[in-house]
């Protein structure tokens, strides 16, 4: 039986505690931490989720531009990650935790210059975020995005040719059930296709909903996440029902509706045999 986590940007800025409260009354065992670098301090972060007992899987970054055309701008977006795997080192994890996730500028859906020379770009600043993640003894996880968030990575077949093109041995993919459904023609061969490459994996429903909401075959793909011999945790990213994605805050009680949709993913999970 797979742990489960969440990310914890969906809560929209609220206190650590009480995501903390909230995580373990949904059943969950750790968490996605958002990587708000100047706004949460490491240790403490650490031991608010070691107290309710959950572990902190991996890191969502802030939004930087790693391949942006202008350098200054890359290099700026470079020295944000060297700087969130300092603070992740600071987190208390155990060896190899957590992960760092990394991507490009979500909401970039096409290129300023010429989308080769932003290929190249994406490239050579993930081959510098992971030699510094090496240093540090950490993983990192590069997320596939959809068409609509991002112009760069949008299937496993691409995230692989980037893997190859960085090579760098600490670096593998994060899939997520939510943007292979609007990807993958076959999301599940997808992750047999992405094999032992693949590091982390990401669940939401079709709907960007509770597992079971939606139309996904969660089935399959935890199928294909047992023949490819994937061990890591399932972290559920769902969105609370209404209008603009990019928004956590769908209104009054909008977190309680979360942790409800949590809730709700943990026992699909289950049943499924996740």
């Amino acid at each position: 039986m797979r742990q489960t986590g969440c990310c914890t940007w969906i809560f929209g800025g609220e206190e650590l505690p009480a995501i903390a409260a909230r995580v373990s009354r949904a059943g969950l065992d750790g968490v996605e931490l958002h990587g708000d670098i100047d706004g949460i301090d490491p240790e403490q972060a650490g031991r608010i989720f070691a107290d309710h007992g959950l572990a902190i899987f991996s890191i969502t970054p802030g939004d930087a531009d790693i391949s942006h055309p202008d350098r200054a701008i890359r290099d700026q977006a470079v020295e944000y990650y060297e700087r969130l795997i300092v603070w992740a080192g600071r987190l208390g994890q155990p060896p190899g935790l957590p992960r760092i996730s990394c991507h490009g500028l979500v909401q970039r859906i096409r290129p300023i210059s010429d989308q080769a020379d932003e290929d190249a770009h994406l490239a050579d600043s993930t081959r510098r975020i992971c030699a510094a993640a090496e240093r540090a003894g950490l993983p990192v996880v590069f997320e596939i995005l959809n068409r609509y968030e991002s112009h760069q990575v949008r299937t496993v077949a691409e995230g692989l040719a980037l893997l190859d093109r960085v090579g760098a041995p600490n670096l593998s993919l994060l899939p997520d059930a939510y943007h292979m459904n609007i990807e993958e023609a076959d999301p599940a061969a997808a992750l047999d296709r992405g094999g032992d490459r693949i590091g982390l994996y990401h669940a939401a429903d079709s709907n960007r909903g509770a597992i079971g909401d939606g139309h996904t075959d969660f089935a399959a793909q935890f199928a294909a996440l047992d023949r490819i011999g994937y061990d890591g945790p399932i972290i559920i990213e769902p969105a609370a029902p209404g209008p603009d994605p990019f928004n956590t805050d769908k209104g009054e009680g909008f977190r309680d509706r979360l942790e409800d949709i949590l809730s709700r993913s943990v026992r699909a999970i289950r049943a499924l045999g996740g």
